[in-house]
């Protein structure tokens, strides 16, 4: 039986209750396929964290999570909880635990579920993207770091190397092999986004990409202009598989998607790198309706999933991938259902209830609830 420590890191606001919900979908899921076993170590970090210790990230966090097998991270920050400077706490933690573990690709499937809403009034053949944000580099290699002189002008600075950009479009052309292709046609395609036509950074990026696709035959390569892709994914977003691109790129394109399959309450994430990944909601704390149960935990739920996914392919163990496939099959049949959804999308379904629909649909094998 193969066993694996997980760092669990509950948050702010909705965090915590998220996170039980989730951690319990992920309990039944491995009784049910069975030869597994997970440890879940929890560490207080956040915004409620830094307010009582005055510690951003402990050291001992930080290398807590270096020795885990995975790290589950639920929503974190507050907005009324900052640093001396004024900024928010969230980013230096998010960021500094990015930076410690070297998770450089950030993953954001954007997947529209049958049953969940969308603003489209054609979806095609539907909606199954990858938006992958290169994670340490681009303006984020600025966070810390901008300048600001006689209270007068404000700089940063977007860096863009080789080294960084080669081993991200690797991990694009990767994670398309791996996938079925785009639903328009099943053609596996990687897209760079980019501002090639302005910016010396991003024909450089571009520049690589191709060098890098060269490699790659049986991928279709292309690249479109972030302005192009902005429009493109509403008008005919089953023309596109996995998209590449540096962070600020990534960070807006993947919250347009989620605008798409029904909200960042459908949003789960993966940040990965070649030795440590972190899974999380792409969603905020909301504070403004933590203890009310009525936050979705769908994300947090799917982004235990990827976890799953992630290792059962990194640790050769195919236990680990069918439990991943089986959290996501029942929350995809909970979603269809509809009987079990919160306010957010459209239901009146409370946390609690969302994440017992899915447990029951684990456990009685993916039947309908009757």
């Amino acid at each position: 039986m193969n066993r694996y420590r997980i760092a669990v890191l509950p948050g702010d606001g909705i965090g915590p209750e998220i996170m039980r919900t989730a951690l319990s979908v992920l309990n039944s899921a491995v009784s049910a396929v069975g030869g597994l076993q997970l440890e879940f170590r929890e560490y207080p970090l956040g915004a409620n964290h830094y307010r009582r210790t005055g510690e951003v990230l402990p050291d001992a966090v930080v290398e807590s999570c270096r020795a885990a097998d995975a790290v589950l991270l639920s929503a974190m920050g507050l907005t009324d909880v900052r640093l001396p400077d004024g900024t928010e706490v969230q980013p230096q933690i998010i960021v500094g635990l990015r930076r410690a573990l070297d998770l450089y690709a950030a993953i954001r499937p954007i997947k529209l579920y049958p049953g969940a809403p969308t603003p489209l009034k054609e979806v095609g053949r539907g909606i199954d993207f990858i938006v992958l944000r290169e994670n340490t580099e681009g303006l984020f290699a600025s966070f810390n770091g901008g300048s600001i002189v006689n209270n007068q002008v404000a700089t940063d600075t977007l860096v863009v190397t080789r080294a960084g950009t080669e081993r991200i479009v690797e991990f694009a052309f990767r994670l398309a092999q791996q996938r079925q292709g785009r639903p328009i046609d099943g053609r596996r395609t990687v897209t760079c986004v980019d501002k090639a036509n302005v910016f010396r950074s991003y024909a450089f990026f571009r520049k690589i990409f191709y060098d890098v696709a060269a490699r790659h035959s049986d991928i279709t390569a292309e690249a479109i202009h972030v302005d192009a892709m902005s429009l493109y994914l509403v008008q005919n977003p089953s023309a596109y598989d996995v998209l590449v691109m540096e962070n600020m790129f990534g960070d807006i394109l993947s919250d347009l998607g989620a605008g798409l399959i029904g909200g960042l309450g459908l949003g789960p994430s993966g940040e990965i790198g070649d030795r440590h990944a972190m899974f999380q909601p792409s969603h905020g704390s909301a504070p403004q309706i933590a203890g009310m149960n009525i936050a979705n935990p769908l994300a947090m739920i799917l982004s235990t999933a990827m976890m799953l996914d992630w290792l059962g392919e990194t640790k050769g163990d195919p236990k680990a991938g069918e439990v991943g496939k089986r959290i996501e099959a029942a929350a995809a049949q909970a979603i269809a259902e509809g009987a079990t959804l919160t306010p957010d999308l459209g239901g009146v379904a409370g946390t609690k209830e969302v994440g017992e629909a899915v447990r029951r649909l684990i456990e009685s094998g993916g039947h309908p609830i009757g």
